[in-house]
């Protein structure tokens, strides 16, 4: 994906209280005094990349740090925003949106490659020399690398397989067999939900039948008095009605009570008849509750709790009896992908070789760009226990120069040794593929002819992408398509873009210490011209 920092804005961060910065495409350069606050532009383009914040960033006396960001990326517009609080945690936005940290890292943080003074750090590490190296495969190893990703992924599989059976297919097998025991005790007991209370009704009504019809019969006989009572009534309402007709509403009211006494003796009659009174019947009933509350007391404490039980013990019954046929073949696929695996790190590590050819070639180029006479890179590969990324170690030998015997780089290169090293095999690897590439001080302990090399590699490098480069070197800041100085002035920094005269100002006391001296200005304006007439 194309892409580029637009534009940068901070404040409150350390030392500068307010800045803000469009970097444009080419080679973008930072200067500035020792101490003046040039890392601070680049801690802000890290939190702008979802990284997480260093502590006392926030300037002394704010509560709040904001640093803002747009990229332009193949066209579209993407902003974040990270604010820094003193107190509590910060907070991430994406075009607007406020969104977990891991968001903006997942949209924005491939864009930046970060190529810091502590690189040479990483130089010692396998991981960072096989990334360097795959970020180099040739099409034949790249395809290498994803046949290895996938072998190793199914040989992953196998062994989760192998885990959850736990090696021992015995205890596999007494498992299922207690599983199948209760899958099946629960089954034939045959009960559904809502049984438990339809049964206690049930079993309930049939124990007290005796006393229900007694009771339902009481009910009736004094319904029946009632009635002959409310009879007398309704005759004597009548005689009343024939002297008053206004009383009509007491002998309707009468006529509805007779009713509803009538409708309830039949009903009390008929729920009499639906008792039922059958010992074996009961019986059967008692058995059912004593199997559900011995399956109450195994599985679960009610009976919706034993069902659910069973339903899972299915479902176990299921998995086990699949993990059970799965052991008889498990061990020969495991073997088959380990041996697989095997062949596709052997033929990873042969495409890595080729990279690291190729690696070694170009960047021992660089080198002698950069002033080395005969230097020798190599790759030295050793076989490891295999993982995600290939069963590769991979140390990185160095010597200044082809007649020394190469040895490890931590322990033969000097700084500014190192500091050359690290950009010829960021160059010949490309320097990832990351459209934006940031140097933090990488030419440090670089002097003279060597520094204007450096200064014409990361131009050139400024073709394909864009460059921000943090430098104290005037041979590196004389190629800057954009140029912006850091200045600081009692406890607050500034940053300012510089062109022309004020540019050359800047180189100027970068050569000689003093902006203002004649001379310095005319090696200045030398410098500035040889830069520029020098761009390959």
């Amino acid at each position: 994906m194309s892409g580029m920092l637009d534009e940068l804005a901070l404040t409150n961060l350390g030392v500068i209280d307010e800045a803000r910065i469009e970097p444009g495409a080419g080679l973008v350069v930072v200067t500035g005094e020792t101490g003046a606050g040039k890392t601070l532009l680049l801690g802000a383009i890290e939190l702008i990349l979802g990284l997480p914040a260093r502590s006392g960033l926030i300037t002394a006396g704010s509560d709040e740090a904001t640093v803002e960001g747009r990229f332009i990326l193949s066209g579209e517009e993407v902003t974040v925003t990270r604010r820094l609080a003193r107190e509590g945690r910060s907070r991430a936005y994406l075009n607007g949106s406020m969104v977990p940290l891991k968001v903006v890292a997942e949209r924005v943080g491939g864009l930046v490659e970060v190529v810091a003074q502590g690189d040479h750090l990483a130089l010692r590490s396998s991981a960072e020399l096989r990334y360097l190296l795959d970020a180099a495969l040739d099409d034949e190893g790249r395809s290498a690398a994803d046949a290895y990703r996938a072998t190793w992924d199914r040989v992953v599989e196998l062994r989760k397989d192998q885990t959850r059976i736990g090696g021992d297919v015995r205890a596999l097998e007494r498992e299922r067999s207690l599983v199948a025991f209760q899958v099946d005790e629960i089954s034939r007991a045959g009960f559904r939900a809502g049984d438990d209370d339809r049964l206690n009704r049930e079993a309930g009504r049939m124990r007290n039948a005796n006393e229900l019809l007694e009771l339902l019969s009481d009910v009736r006989r004094l319904l029946d008095e009632a009635g002959e009572a409310g009879g007398g009534a309704q005759a004597a309402l009548g005689r009343a009605l024939d002297l008053d007709p206004g009383l009509s509403s007491l002998s309707e009211l009468a006529q509805g009570v007779l009713a509803g006494l009538a409708e309830l003796s039949s009903e009390a009659r008929v729920a009499a008849e639906g008792v039922e009174h059958d010992p074996d019947l009961l019986e059967e009933k008692e058995q059912q509750l004593g199997l559900l509350s011995d399956l109450r007391r195994k599985y679960g404490a009610n009976l919706a709790e034993v069902l659910d039980f069973g339903e899972q013990a299915a479902e176990r019954l299921t998995e086990l009896e699949g993990l059970i046929k799965r052991s008889e073949v498990l061990d020969v696929e495991l073997a088959e992908a380990e041996e697989r695996l095997q062949a596709a790190g052997s033929e990873l590590r042969e495409a890595r070789r080729r990279a690291a050819d190729h690696v070694e070639e170009e960047a021992e180029a660089h080198l002698r760009d950069l002033g080395f006479t005969s230097p020798s890179i190599r790759f030295s590969f050793r076989e490891t226990t295999p993982g995600p990324t290939g069963g590769d170690g991979i140390d990185l030998l160095f010597a200044s120069d082809e007649r020394v015997q190469p040895g490890p780089v931590a322990k033969v290169a000097s700084g500014g040794e190192l500091s050359r090293l690290v950009l010829a095999l960021r160059l010949a690897g490309s320097a990832g593929e990351a459209p934006i590439v940031v140097f933090d001080e990488v030419d440090a302990g670089l002097g003279g002819r060597t520094a204007l090399a450096m200064g014409r590699k990361l131009a050139d490098l400024a073709r394909r992408r864009q460059v921000l480069c943090v430098t104290h070197l005037p041979q590196v800041a004389a190629f800057a398509d954009t140029h912006y100085v850091v200045e600081r002035e009692g406890a607050s920094a500034s940053v300012r873009r510089v062109e022309e005269a004020d540019q050359i100002a800047e180189l100027s006391r970068m050569l000689a210490g003093l902006s203002e001296s004649e001379r310095g200005r005319q090696h200045a304006e030398e410098l500035r011209r040889t830069a520029q007439a020098g761009r390959n």
